[in-house]
């Protein structure tokens, strides 16, 4: 529930009108896609523990509750007064701190379009000056008016979907231009910026989404991006929070929960395709980032599945 003092506040009105949005099209679901490329919603009716997830660069945003991202060992909380905010795609854990059935935690995830934050740059639309050290590529920044109000306009063209094709594009470049123009746009200048070493730790991380299952060479990958070895591992430490390793290691051990949830296959099975030539190996490394065996973590998944099943509504 937002604070009455602050429902009084311009801010805090549009908060809440936000989230009665929110809530009307998140009814029964914890996590729904939408009709708007890259926008996700979701709703938690309880506090929950940290859970994986692989976030991709965006913006996400409560309106109501409170929500916090580890990455590696750092912790960053957000809440009506703050957005988070991610330039690389990353591993992470996420924990909603405060939640109820009365007052569920609400909010959006989206994507960010680096192409237009270049484009942006090139076009002399917005600063390019010298970006202060940022400390990585996540981060929190004070929610404000201009922030929150292109949003707004982004939700309810969830109930005019003929008019998405044509206002969205502007809808986007808003966003993003008040994004760069906030506290937060010196981390996502650090890697649109092509010389500068998050764009070389963002072209790594790609190649590595797209082959994880593939021999991990470190001097060869910072070949690629013109760094030293060591430089190479410090930037990826410093950006992501983990080594180019645990980074392809956790990349693989998620694509095999996938496969042995979505497409059934066994664990030794989902092991190998991923990349791994050793079952026991596969077993060690899944069960010390899940807490449980490959089998008993997919058959408790799937039997949680099946008790909320009968309650799930559908989207309005």
């Amino acid at each position: 529930m937002i604070p009455t003092d602050a429902r009084n506040s311009p801010l805090g009105a549009l908060q809440q009108s936000l989230a009665g949005i929110l809530d009307r099209w998140s009814q029964g679901q914890e996590d729904c896609s939408t009709s708007i490329p890259g926008l996700y919603l979701f709703r938690r009716e309880a506090p929950k523990p940290p859970a994986f997830c692989l976030i991709k660069p965006s913006i996400v945003l409560v309106v109501q509750g409170t929500k916090q991202m580890f990455v590696g060992d750092e912790a960053y909380p957000y809440d009506i007064s703050r957005f988070l905010i991610t330039s690389l795609e990353l591993p992470a854990k996420s924990e909603t701190l405060t939640a109820s059935p009365s007052a569920p935690c609400l909010g959006l995830n989206l994507e960010l379009d680096f192409g237009l934050i270049t484009e942006m740059i090139a076009q002399g639309i917005v600063s390019i000056s010298a970006p202060r050290a940022s400390g990585g590529c996540v981060g929190t920044g004070a929610m404000t008016l201009p922030i929150l109000e292109p949003f707004k306009r982004l939700l309810e063209l969830l109930d005019e979907p003929e008019a998405i094709a044509v206002l969205l594009p502007g809808i986007m470049r808003e966003i993003h231009y008040r994004l760069l123009a906030s506290d937060q746009g010196d981390r996502l200048r650090q890697i649109a910026i092509m010389e500068g070493q998050g764009y070389k730790i963002a072209k790594t991380i790609d190649w590595l989404c797209l082959n994880y299952t593939a021999p991990l060479r470190i001097d060869d990958l910072a070949k690629s991006v013109q760094m030293s070895t060591p430089t190479f591992h410090s930037h990826f430490r410093r950006l992501t929070g983990m080594s180019p390793l645990q980074y392809q290691k956790w990349l693989r051990l998620n694509e095999a929960k996938r496969l042995m949830l979505a497409e059934d296959l066994d664990a030794a099975s989902a092991a190998f395709k991923v990349g791994y030539e050793s079952a026991s190996q596969f077993s060690r490394e899944y069960s010390r980032l899940f807490g449980a065996p490959p089998k008993r973590d997919v058959d408790s998944l799937r039997a949680k599945v099946a008790r909320r099943a009968p309650n799930r509504s559908l989207q309005p």
